[in-house]
Protein backbone atom coordinates (compact mmCIF):
# COMPACT_ATOMS: atom_id res chain seq x y z
CA UNK A 1 0.00 0.00 0.00
CA UNK A 2 1.28 3.45 -0.91
CA UNK A 3 -1.04 5.92 0.83
CA UNK A 4 -3.94 6.32 3.25
CA UNK A 5 -6.56 9.04 2.85
CA UNK A 6 -9.88 10.41 4.16
CA UNK A 7 -13.36 10.76 2.71
CA UNK A 8 -15.50 13.38 4.45
CA UNK A 9 -19.21 14.04 4.00
CA UNK A 10 -19.22 17.23 6.08
CA UNK A 11 -21.92 15.72 8.25
CA UNK A 12 -24.16 17.92 10.37
CA UNK A 13 -24.54 16.45 13.85
CA UNK A 14 -27.68 16.62 15.97
CA UNK A 15 -27.38 19.80 18.06
CA UNK A 16 -25.01 21.40 15.58
CA UNK A 17 -25.31 23.53 12.41
CA UNK A 18 -24.05 23.43 8.80
CA UNK A 19 -21.67 26.28 9.62
CA UNK A 20 -20.08 24.23 12.39
CA UNK A 21 -19.91 21.17 10.12
CA UNK A 22 -18.06 23.18 7.47
CA UNK A 23 -15.66 24.58 10.06
CA UNK A 24 -15.06 21.06 11.41
CA UNK A 25 -14.27 19.71 7.94
CA UNK A 26 -11.49 22.26 7.58
CA UNK A 27 -10.19 21.45 11.07
CA UNK A 28 -10.35 17.74 10.33
CA UNK A 29 -8.32 18.26 7.16
CA UNK A 30 -5.67 20.09 9.17
CA UNK A 31 -5.45 17.17 11.61
CA UNK A 32 -5.34 14.74 8.69
CA UNK A 33 -2.47 16.65 7.11
CA UNK A 34 -0.52 16.47 10.37
CA UNK A 35 -1.15 12.72 10.63
CA UNK A 36 0.18 11.89 7.18
CA UNK A 37 -3.09 11.33 5.34
CA UNK A 38 -2.49 11.76 1.61
CA UNK A 39 -5.87 13.06 0.40
CA UNK A 40 -8.94 14.70 1.87
CA UNK A 41 -11.93 14.18 -0.39
CA UNK A 42 -15.49 15.46 -0.06
CA UNK A 43 -18.66 13.92 -1.47
CA UNK A 44 -21.59 15.43 -3.35
CA UNK A 45 -25.04 14.70 -1.95
CA UNK A 46 -28.24 16.70 -2.37
CA UNK A 47 -31.46 17.19 -0.40
CA UNK A 48 -29.93 15.68 2.75
CA UNK A 49 -29.99 17.99 5.76
CA UNK A 50 -27.27 15.96 7.47
CA UNK A 51 -24.67 16.56 4.74
CA UNK A 52 -23.30 20.06 4.11
CA UNK A 53 -21.08 19.35 1.09
CA UNK A 54 -23.67 19.65 -1.71
CA UNK A 55 -21.70 22.57 -3.22
CA UNK A 56 -18.68 20.28 -3.29
CA UNK A 57 -16.20 22.43 -5.18
CA UNK A 58 -16.89 25.33 -2.81
CA UNK A 59 -16.19 23.16 0.23
CA UNK A 60 -13.03 21.79 -1.40
CA UNK A 61 -11.81 25.38 -1.77
CA UNK A 62 -12.65 26.02 1.89
CA UNK A 63 -10.61 22.97 2.95
CA UNK A 64 -7.78 23.83 0.58
CA UNK A 65 -7.42 27.30 2.07
CA UNK A 66 -7.12 25.79 5.55
CA UNK A 67 -4.35 23.31 4.60
CA UNK A 68 -0.96 23.40 2.92
CA UNK A 69 0.13 20.04 1.52
CA UNK A 70 -2.62 17.42 1.68
CA UNK A 71 -4.30 16.63 -1.64
CA UNK A 72 -7.91 17.82 -1.84
CA UNK A 73 -10.69 16.72 -4.11
CA UNK A 74 -14.02 15.06 -4.71
CA UNK A 75 -15.13 11.61 -3.76
CA UNK A 76 -16.98 12.34 -5.81
CA UNK A 77 -18.64 14.78 -8.13
CA UNK A 78 -21.81 13.14 -9.48
CA UNK A 79 -21.25 14.00 -13.12
CA UNK A 80 -24.81 13.34 -14.39
CA UNK A 81 -25.85 16.40 -12.35
CA UNK A 82 -23.50 18.76 -14.19
CA UNK A 83 -22.29 19.90 -17.56
CA UNK A 84 -18.63 18.81 -17.98
CA UNK A 85 -17.72 22.39 -18.91
CA UNK A 86 -18.91 23.71 -15.55
CA UNK A 87 -17.01 21.06 -13.57
CA UNK A 88 -13.89 21.73 -15.63
CA UNK A 89 -14.18 25.45 -14.85
CA UNK A 90 -14.63 24.76 -11.15
CA UNK A 91 -11.78 22.28 -10.81
CA UNK A 92 -9.55 24.24 -13.15
CA UNK A 93 -10.03 27.18 -10.78
CA UNK A 94 -9.25 24.98 -7.77
CA UNK A 95 -6.10 23.76 -9.55
CA UNK A 96 -4.99 27.36 -10.08
CA UNK A 97 -5.60 28.17 -6.42
CA UNK A 98 -3.99 24.98 -5.08
CA UNK A 99 -1.55 23.80 -7.77
CA UNK A 100 -0.55 20.16 -7.65
CA UNK A 101 -3.07 19.30 -4.93
CA UNK A 102 -6.45 18.82 -6.62
CA UNK A 103 -8.12 15.51 -7.59
CA UNK A 104 -11.41 15.05 -9.44
CA UNK A 105 -13.22 11.85 -8.51
CA UNK A 106 -16.29 11.22 -10.67
CA UNK A 107 -19.39 9.17 -9.97
CA UNK A 108 -22.16 8.09 -12.31
CA UNK A 109 -25.05 8.13 -9.83
CA UNK A 110 -27.03 11.33 -9.14
CA UNK A 111 -26.28 11.16 -5.42
CA UNK A 112 -29.86 11.94 -4.52
CA UNK A 113 -33.49 10.96 -5.10
CA UNK A 114 -35.22 11.24 -8.48
CA UNK A 115 -37.27 14.31 -7.54
CA UNK A 116 -34.11 16.18 -6.54
CA UNK A 117 -32.29 14.92 -9.63
CA UNK A 118 -35.07 16.48 -11.70
CA UNK A 119 -34.70 19.74 -9.78
CA UNK A 120 -31.00 19.80 -10.66
CA UNK A 121 -32.10 20.10 -14.32
CA UNK A 122 -29.03 18.51 -15.82
CA UNK A 123 -30.27 15.67 -18.02
CA UNK A 124 -33.81 14.48 -18.61
CA UNK A 125 -32.92 12.02 -21.35
CA UNK A 126 -32.40 8.31 -20.92
CA UNK A 127 -29.02 8.14 -22.68
CA UNK A 128 -25.95 7.33 -20.62
CA UNK A 129 -23.44 10.05 -21.53
CA UNK A 130 -21.11 9.42 -18.59
CA UNK A 131 -18.18 7.90 -20.57
CA UNK A 132 -18.18 10.74 -23.11
CA UNK A 133 -18.60 13.33 -20.36
CA UNK A 134 -15.49 11.94 -18.63
CA UNK A 135 -13.51 12.18 -21.87
CA UNK A 136 -14.75 15.72 -22.47
CA UNK A 137 -13.68 16.74 -18.97
CA UNK A 138 -10.19 15.37 -19.48
CA UNK A 139 -9.93 17.25 -22.77
CA UNK A 140 -10.67 20.55 -21.03
CA UNK A 141 -7.72 19.95 -18.67
CA UNK A 142 -5.22 19.10 -21.44
CA UNK A 143 -2.45 21.15 -23.01
CA UNK A 144 -4.38 21.49 -26.27
CA UNK A 145 -7.51 22.79 -24.54
CA UNK A 146 -6.49 26.37 -25.26
CA UNK A 147 -7.19 25.64 -28.95
CA UNK A 148 -10.78 24.54 -28.34
CA UNK A 149 -13.60 26.74 -29.58
CA UNK A 150 -15.22 26.46 -26.16
CA UNK A 151 -12.67 26.58 -23.34
CA UNK A 152 -13.12 25.81 -19.66
CA UNK A 153 -11.25 28.81 -18.30
CA UNK A 154 -8.89 28.46 -16.43
CA UNK A 155 -8.63 24.66 -16.79
CA UNK A 156 -6.34 24.34 -19.84
CA UNK A 157 -2.99 22.77 -18.98
CA UNK A 158 -3.86 22.02 -15.36
CA UNK A 159 -4.03 18.24 -15.95
CA UNK A 160 -6.28 17.72 -12.94
CA UNK A 161 -6.12 13.97 -12.17
CA UNK A 162 -9.44 12.30 -12.95
CA UNK A 163 -10.59 9.25 -11.00
CA UNK A 164 -13.50 6.92 -11.67
CA UNK A 165 -15.51 6.06 -8.56
CA UNK A 166 -17.92 3.18 -8.40
CA UNK A 167 -19.86 0.62 -6.41
CA UNK A 168 -20.49 -1.81 -9.28
CA UNK A 169 -18.65 -3.32 -12.23
CA UNK A 170 -19.52 -0.45 -14.56
CA UNK A 171 -17.00 1.98 -13.08
CA UNK A 172 -14.33 -0.72 -12.93
CA UNK A 173 -14.76 -1.44 -16.64
CA UNK A 174 -14.71 2.24 -17.60
CA UNK A 175 -11.66 3.05 -15.46
CA UNK A 176 -9.81 0.08 -16.96
CA UNK A 177 -10.77 1.05 -20.52
CA UNK A 178 -9.69 4.69 -20.08
CA UNK A 179 -6.56 3.82 -18.08
CA UNK A 180 -7.62 5.88 -15.06
CA UNK A 181 -7.24 5.32 -11.31
CA UNK A 182 -10.24 3.62 -9.72
CA UNK A 183 -11.82 3.94 -6.28
CA UNK A 184 -14.43 1.48 -5.03
CA UNK A 185 -17.09 2.58 -2.53
CA UNK A 186 -16.81 -0.50 -0.32
CA UNK A 187 -17.41 1.64 2.77
CA UNK A 188 -21.14 1.46 2.00
CA UNK A 189 -21.50 -0.98 -0.94
CA UNK A 190 -19.30 -4.03 -0.33
CA UNK A 191 -21.05 -6.63 -2.46
CA UNK A 192 -19.05 -6.34 -5.69
CA UNK A 193 -15.70 -5.34 -4.23
CA UNK A 194 -13.68 -8.45 -5.12
CA UNK A 195 -15.15 -8.75 -8.60
CA UNK A 196 -14.71 -5.05 -9.38
CA UNK A 197 -11.05 -5.13 -8.37
CA UNK A 198 -10.45 -8.13 -10.62
CA UNK A 199 -12.30 -6.60 -13.56
CA UNK A 200 -10.34 -3.37 -13.21
CA UNK A 201 -6.94 -5.02 -12.99
CA UNK A 202 -7.59 -7.60 -15.71
CA UNK A 203 -8.96 -5.08 -18.19
CA UNK A 204 -6.63 -2.16 -17.52
CA UNK A 205 -5.17 -0.45 -20.57
CA UNK A 206 -2.14 1.81 -20.01
CA UNK A 207 -2.84 5.44 -20.83
CA UNK A 208 -1.09 8.78 -20.99
CA UNK A 209 -1.87 9.33 -17.32
CA UNK A 210 -1.30 5.87 -15.84
CA UNK A 211 0.88 2.99 -16.97
CA UNK A 212 -0.53 0.40 -14.56
CA UNK A 213 -3.68 0.00 -12.45
CA UNK A 214 -4.06 2.11 -9.34
CA UNK A 215 -6.80 0.91 -7.01
CA UNK A 216 -8.17 2.75 -4.00
CA UNK A 217 -10.35 0.88 -1.53
CA UNK A 218 -12.75 2.83 0.70
CA UNK A 219 -13.55 1.48 4.14
CA UNK A 220 -15.13 2.57 7.38
CA UNK A 221 -12.88 3.51 10.30
CA UNK A 222 -14.06 3.79 13.90
CA UNK A 223 -11.10 3.77 16.25
CA UNK A 224 -10.77 4.37 19.98
CA UNK A 225 -8.64 3.29 22.92
CA UNK A 226 -10.85 0.22 23.45
CA UNK A 227 -12.89 -2.03 21.17
CA UNK A 228 -16.03 -1.30 23.17
CA UNK A 229 -15.65 2.46 22.83
CA UNK A 230 -15.08 2.16 19.09
CA UNK A 231 -18.21 0.02 18.68
CA UNK A 232 -20.15 2.63 20.64
CA UNK A 233 -18.89 5.46 18.42
CA UNK A 234 -19.80 3.49 15.29
CA UNK A 235 -23.44 3.35 16.39
CA UNK A 236 -23.96 6.87 15.01
CA UNK A 237 -23.11 5.67 11.50
CA UNK A 238 -25.30 2.59 11.93
CA UNK A 239 -28.18 4.86 12.89
CA UNK A 240 -27.59 6.98 9.78
CA UNK A 241 -27.85 3.95 7.52
CA UNK A 242 -30.89 2.64 9.38
CA UNK A 243 -32.64 6.00 9.08
CA UNK A 244 -31.78 6.19 5.37
CA UNK A 245 -33.23 2.72 4.79
CA UNK A 246 -36.45 3.66 6.55
CA UNK A 247 -36.83 6.84 4.50
CA UNK A 248 -35.99 9.17 7.37
CA UNK A 249 -32.49 10.55 6.78
CA UNK A 250 -31.55 13.43 9.01
CA UNK A 251 -28.87 14.84 11.24
CA UNK A 252 -26.10 12.63 12.58
CA UNK A 253 -27.33 11.15 15.85
CA UNK A 254 -25.36 10.73 19.10
CA UNK A 255 -24.05 7.20 19.73
CA UNK A 256 -26.26 4.81 21.67
CA UNK A 257 -25.97 1.40 23.24
CA UNK A 258 -29.58 0.50 22.51
CA UNK A 259 -30.09 1.04 18.77
CA UNK A 260 -31.57 -2.47 18.56
CA UNK A 261 -34.61 -1.04 20.32
CA UNK A 262 -35.02 1.76 17.76
CA UNK A 263 -35.13 -0.09 14.43
CA UNK A 264 -36.42 -3.42 13.10
CA UNK A 265 -33.89 -6.24 13.05
CA UNK A 266 -34.08 -6.46 9.24
CA UNK A 267 -33.11 -2.79 8.90
CA UNK A 268 -30.17 -3.14 11.27
CA UNK A 269 -29.02 -6.28 9.47
CA UNK A 270 -29.02 -4.39 6.19
CA UNK A 271 -27.14 -1.48 7.73
CA UNK A 272 -24.55 -3.83 9.25
CA UNK A 273 -24.01 -5.44 5.86
CA UNK A 274 -23.58 -2.10 4.12
CA UNK A 275 -20.95 -1.12 6.71
CA UNK A 276 -19.25 -4.52 6.82
CA UNK A 277 -16.05 -3.34 5.13
CA UNK A 278 -14.88 -1.40 8.17
CA UNK A 279 -12.19 -1.43 10.81
CA UNK A 280 -13.71 -0.98 14.27
CA UNK A 281 -11.83 -1.16 17.55
CA UNK A 282 -8.62 -0.37 19.34
CA UNK A 283 -5.17 -0.61 17.79
CA UNK A 284 -4.87 -4.39 17.88
CA UNK A 285 -8.28 -4.92 16.32
CA UNK A 286 -7.58 -2.30 13.65
CA UNK A 287 -4.25 -3.90 12.83
CA UNK A 288 -5.87 -7.27 12.29
CA UNK A 289 -8.82 -5.98 10.28
CA UNK A 290 -6.90 -3.57 8.06
CA UNK A 291 -4.18 -6.13 7.50
CA UNK A 292 -6.81 -8.63 6.40
CA UNK A 293 -8.24 -6.24 3.81
CA UNK A 294 -4.78 -5.45 2.47
CA UNK A 295 -3.90 -9.13 2.19
CA UNK A 296 -7.14 -9.90 0.36
CA UNK A 297 -7.48 -6.94 -2.02
CA UNK A 298 -3.95 -5.45 -2.22
CA UNK A 299 -5.13 -1.84 -2.55
CA UNK A 300 -2.65 0.79 -3.65
CA UNK A 301 -4.41 3.17 -1.29
CA UNK A 302 -7.02 3.00 1.46
CA UNK A 303 -9.50 5.81 1.96
CA UNK A 304 -11.25 5.81 5.31
CA UNK A 305 -14.71 7.18 6.05
CA UNK A 306 -16.88 7.12 9.11
CA UNK A 307 -19.38 9.38 10.81
CA UNK A 308 -18.62 9.97 14.49
CA UNK A 309 -20.96 12.35 16.31
CA UNK A 310 -18.43 13.93 18.70
CA UNK A 311 -15.83 15.91 16.76
CA UNK A 312 -13.01 15.34 19.24
CA UNK A 313 -13.71 11.60 19.18
CA UNK A 314 -13.56 11.65 15.39
CA UNK A 315 -10.22 13.44 15.42
CA UNK A 316 -8.91 10.87 17.89
CA UNK A 317 -10.25 8.04 15.72
CA UNK A 318 -8.32 9.35 12.74
CA UNK A 319 -5.17 9.75 14.84
CA UNK A 320 -5.33 6.16 16.06
CA UNK A 321 -6.18 5.01 12.56
CA UNK A 322 -3.14 6.81 11.17
CA UNK A 323 -0.90 5.11 13.73
CA UNK A 324 -2.03 1.72 12.44
CA UNK A 325 -2.22 2.62 8.74
CA UNK A 326 1.37 3.90 8.77
CA UNK A 327 2.50 0.37 9.60
CA UNK A 328 1.26 -0.82 6.20
CA UNK A 329 2.79 1.91 4.03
Amino acid sequence: MQHYSILDLCQVAEGSTPAIALTNSAKLAQHAEAQGYHRFWLAEHHNMIGIASAATSVVIGHVGAATKTIRIGSGGIMLPNHAPLVIAEQFGTLAQLFPGRVDLGLGRAPGTDQVTAHALRRNFGGDDTFPQDVVDLMTYFGDDAAQLRVQAVPAAGTHVPVWILGSSLYGAQLAAYLGLPYAFASHFAPDHLAQAVQVYRDGFRPSAVLDKPYFMMAMGLYAAETDAEAEFLASSQKQSFARLRTGMPGLLQPPRHDIESLYPASILTGAAHALSVSAVGGRAALREQIGGYIDRYAPDEIMVAGAIWDFDARVRSLEIGAEVLREFV
